[in-house]
């Protein structure tokens, strides 16, 4: 039969898998640009994209390296007990679990340091640890570092990142806007300086305290600063909001921040300012 004189087509075997050896954990994927980096690349370039300029958020002690002078740093330790008012049976566990995986105590670190040579109280908050929620530690940490700078008579930097209060604790962890206002208060009869750094996001309780109290408000380019998402806001008003009226650039605009800086130049900006609030 015909069918039998023609020839088979041969099929080529399958090429053998081949193995790319990419180690685990040593890339990240722009969340602007899609780009996929090498970690350390993206380190080098203070946390930032270097193929669109996105600004990625950073760790606590990479931020520590960026603001203040080698070896001037001197966290405060405070011995403080967990918070949970509710009685969650999980919540202690999942401290437990993001101290291990984070190298944090809790989601703000508050010391002393140098920034070019002059002494500050700073404190900086990481979204690395329950997206940088406030609770009663967190709160209570900040009102420390207040004290102290009225005691020490230093400028306040604060470094905001947040999702916002801390739902685990409750009423709690709304107590909290009162009292860190109430500690910048006391702050700003003392007559001292009190620069406030929004940096990608700053949401909930600690935009509406805190972090907008600042006598001097900054904040990183591109940063997502409010006090809710877009979506509950206009579900809740029931209109249409314009296009990135919740960014660090939207707010310059309007008058809500004094300046935005970029990352690089902001340990001078920081510096220039106490000096020249020093001199005045």
């Amino acid at each position: 039969m015909i069918v039998d004189k023609i020839k088979k087509r041969e099929i080529p075997e399958k090429k053998k898998n081949v193995n790319i050896d990419i180690p685990i954990g040593k890339w990240v994927k722009c969340e602007k640009c899609k780009e996929i980096l090498y970690k350390e690349t993206v380190r080098e370039n203070l946390n930032i994209c270097p193929n669109c300029g996105h600004y990625f958020r950073m760790h606590i002690n990479k931020r520590l390296e960026l603001i203040i002078d080698e070896g001037t740093y001197k966290k405060f330790d405070l011995n403080l007990q967990l918070s949970n008012p509710l009685e969650l049976e999980d919540y202690p566990k999942k401290l437990k679990a993001l101290k291990e995986k984070t190298g944090l105590e809790e989601a703000v670190a508050c010391g002393t340091g140098n920034i070019n040579g002059e002494k500050v109280v700073i404190c900086i908050m990481d979204s690395g640890f329950l997206m940088g929620s406030m609770g009663a530690v967190v709160g209570e940490k900040i009102t420390y570092a207040i004290e102290q700078a009225i005691e020490l008579k230093l400028p306040l930097i604060i470094f905001t990142v947040s999702g916002g209060a801390r739902m685990q604790e409750g009423i709690i962890s709304l107590m909290q806007m009162a009292k860190t206002t109430a500690a910048l208060t006391k702050l700003d009869a003392a007559g001292l300086l009190y620069i406030s750094v929004l940096t990608d996001p700053t949401y909930g309780g600690v935009t509406a305290s805190f972090a907008s109290l600042g006598d001097i408000i900054l904040a990183e380019p591109g940063a997502m600063i409010g006090f809710a998402g877009k979506r509950v806001i206009e579900q809740t008003i029931g209109e249409s909001l314009p296009e990135g009226f919740q960014t660090s650039e939207f707010l310059l605009e309007h008058g809500f921040i004094d300046k935005i800086v970029e990352r690089k130049d902001l340990k001078d900006t920081i510096s220039r300012l106490i000096q020249l609030n020093t001199r005045g």
